[in-house]
């Protein structure tokens, strides 16, 4: 029984040894750069450093969200914990504009007192943070299109090479014009990058907290696909939602007039709604339609 097919654009990625290569290489580059830091007396370098910190923990909570949705269903948990990773992903969101916040603190009180700081170092640093975060924004590049989850953890790491790059270029222009405004100024852009690419996240993660149609599937053709099928007179009570970043389930109840369509029929159409839609789990309800619906439903709407 070829009953349920893994298909190849929708099996989510195994990404555990992306995670494990980020986390790392991105933990010894806080170390290096909270040493810079501290030594260079540079509030930048400290700055970015704890920002880094942040992302660490930015990607094990994505990496936690996306090993706990890969746990087996069990009594209570009937779908498993498929939904940890929308969490993940909004948590993720949260913690970016957080750090936002923390950068935009920071910035303001930049403006009022402008630190000397020692550009060469700092653009030093900064340079091997754009290769450690470019590098593991990579990891995740392929997983960003289809598992908002891993676009969670690709925008972390490329909004922090855009930090690092921003710092890069900050340094070069303050050894250039000694103006130390430059530095607050040039983190006045990043926050506005980071606002930009996570406002998308956030708001894409909590539509998918609220169970919305998740955004690959289109409600009205699915509908119509159900409409269309031999001997459905009508459909209503259709739901469609996200059970994780990757997979998504629909109900539906089917007036069939001429009777149940047997089991292959429902093979079919659970077939088609994975193949066409790519929604995973499909039940149905089939109902005779002598009536019966309309009290049933007790929302007072009776389809004569």
């Amino acid at each position: 029984m070829a009953a349920h097919h893994d298909h190849h654009h929708h099996a989510p990625v195994d990404f555990g040894r992306a995670f494990a290569i980020g986390t790392a290489l991105n933990l010894a580059f806080v170390a290096v750069e909270g040493a810079a830091g501290f030594w260079t007396n540079s509030v930048a370098l400290l700055a970015d450093a704890g920002h880094n910190l942040s992302d660490v923990l930015g990607l094990l909570i994505a990496w936690g969200g996306a090993e706990l949705a890969k746990r087996p269903a069990s009594a209570r948990f009937t779908y498993g914990l498929r939904g940890s990773s929308i969490l993940a992903a909004l948590t993720n969101a949260v913690l970016l504009l957080v750090a936002v916040g923390a950068i935009l603190l920071e910035t303001v009180q930049r403006f009022s007192a402008p630190a000397a700081v020692p550009g060469g170092t700092v653009m030093i640093v900064a340079g091997i943070g754009i290769a450690v975060n470019l590098g593991t924004a990579m990891l995740f590049a392929r997983g960003r299109k289809g598992d908002i989850n891993i676009r969670g953890a690709y925008l972390h790491m490329a909004a922090d090479a855009a930090v690092s790059a921003g710092v890069v270029v900050g340094g070069a222009l303050i050894l250039l014009t000694q103006a130390a405004w430059i530095d607050p100024a040039i983190s006045l852009i990043i926050v506005a990058v980071i606002l930009w690419t996570t406002w998308g996240l956030f708001t894409e993660s909590l539509t998918m907290v609220l169970q919305a149609v998740p955004k690959g599937v289109d409600a009205a053709a699915v509908e119509r696909t159900l409409a269309a099928l031999p001997g459905v007179e009508r459909v209503h009570d259709l739901h469609i939602w996200p059970m994780s970043t990757t997979e998504a389930a629909l109900t539906a109840h089917l007036v069939m007039p001429g009777g149940h369509p047997g089991d292959a029929f429902l093979m079919d159409l659970q077939h088609r709604l994975e193949h066409d839609h790519g929604i995973d789990h499909t039940t149905v309800q089939i109902e005779l339609g002598d009536g019966a619906e309309c009290r049933m439903h007790g929302r007072g709407h009776a389809h004569g």
